[in-house]
């Protein structure tokens, strides 16, 4: 069984930034804000007794700088500590860095991985049809869409030419059309967090990771960090129909964020997000790796434009929220029996990383074994009132 706690130490955590997150503490029984301070982490929960308080403050990463407070344990113990299987709960283990923020994802924001969205559909689910389908679609538009802009003249030119051949797509009109599509991810403090396992919900049989940065929304469309996110992808779910999108993305512990937040500051920026090259590596029982990336230059959308229409006049989020913003990775290559693409297997090591933002590292489960989700937001409140935070 390949290990996850090489990507479970300090050395998991980007040189340099200002990081937050989240850990539990065994002594109030309950999650704190922390942050990085040399290999420590420090908590700041008693002056910012949610991570959704810390991300509206008018300076998030001046805010965090400038708050001291009690030293929770070293991020290599803490870190180590995380996996529910070796987990001592007698000592602090980390969380998914937020809390209160809604969980949103943007998909199709690559117009090069759009095409397998559209064959998804076509193949209505089985990856054995996805071969043929994928030569059809690649002969009529191409493979090579990287430099295509969602909403663009020229995309919306393209659009005309593929509807006059009846080769539309629902996944075509988001991937170059001028309306991003977004849709929620998971529920509010259901995230799990580096180190713990992620869910496969059983039914699927052809399914991938997809590795994507995950940028932070203040309440006023302000984005004031980054975090990195696995947004487990059940592609026969979603290709039998798109309505199954729901069933296919929100299941028990099926969204990976982590390990922290880096905030924006003077060393680190939007700009940063949209060059940065994230990799992704499978590590099986039965000894398969599997190497890949997505490259944010690439991106079809820009995030600023994605996260203006995730929230706006029409669509607000007072406790902000966190906008997954796709991923260029579709694997292809056969992981067993000819023709039938990559699907995960159970106890697959996940890892997604960036020199900016770190490595978020999950163990695959099925959803009815991965750790249940217990503590809401109502438990959040009580154990804060408790605490005398709120």
């Amino acid at each position: 069984m390949p290990s996850i706690s090489p990507y479970l130490s300090s050395s998991s955590l980007p040189a340099g930034g200002l990081l937050v997150g989240r850990a539990w503490s065994p002594a109030v029984d309950g999650p704190c804000v922390v942050r990085r301070e040399g290999n420590d982490l420090i908590d700041i929960t008693s002056a910012y007794p949610t991570m959704r308080d810390l991300c509206e403050a008018p300076d998030p990463a001046a805010a965090a700088r400038a708050t001291s407070g009690p030293r929770l344990g070293s991020i290599d113990d803490i870190m180590a500590n995380t996996p529910l299987e070796t987990r001592d709960t007698a000592k602090p283990w980390l969380l998914a860095p937020v809390d209160l923020q809604s969980l949103k994802a943007a998909g199709v924001t690559f117009a090069t991985s759009m095409l397998e969205r559209v064959i998804e559909e076509r193949a209505r689910g089985n990856p054995a049809a996805a071969v043929e389908i994928r030569a059809t679609i690649g002969d009529l538009i191409g493979d090579d869409l990287s430099k295509l802009r969602a909403g663009s003249p020229e995309a919306m030119a393209l659009k005309k030419v593929l509807m006059e051949k009846g080769a539309w797509s629902q996944y075509l009109e988001v991937g170059i059309g001028p309306d991003a599509e977004i849709f929620t991810k998971s529920q509010i403090m259901a995230a799990v967090g580096s180190g713990m396992e992620a869910g496969l919900n059983p039914i699927s049989t052809w399914n991938n990771p997809e590795p994507e940065v995950v940028v932070v929304v203040a309440s006023s469309g302000r984005i004031v960090g980054a975090t990195l996110g696995n947004d487990v992808n059940l592609r026969d779910v979603e290709g039998r129909s798109a309505l199954l999108l729901g069933k296919a993305k929100d299941n028990n512990a099926s969204c990976a964020l982590g390990p922290m937040i880096r905030l924006f500051d003077s060393s680190f920026s939007l700009d940063d997000v949209r060059n940065m090259q994230l990799s992704l590596t499978v590590e099986g029982d039965d000894g398969y790796v599997l190497n890949g990336g997505s490259n944010m230059s690439k991106i079809s959308r820009d995030p600023a434009d994605i996260v203006a229409q995730m929230i706006n006049n029409h669509h607000q989020y007072p406790d902000g929220a966190v906008l997954f913003l796709g991923t260029l990775f579709a694997p292809v290559e056969d992981r067993d029996e000819p023709g039938k693409g990559f699907t995960h297997k159970m106890g697959d090591v996940v890892t997604v990383s960036s020199p900016q933002l770190g490595t978020l590292a999950n163990r695959m489960t099925s959803t009815d074994k991965a750790a249940p989700w217990t503590f809401g937001a109502s438990h959040l409140f009580r154990n804060l009132a408790k605490r005398g935070l709120l």
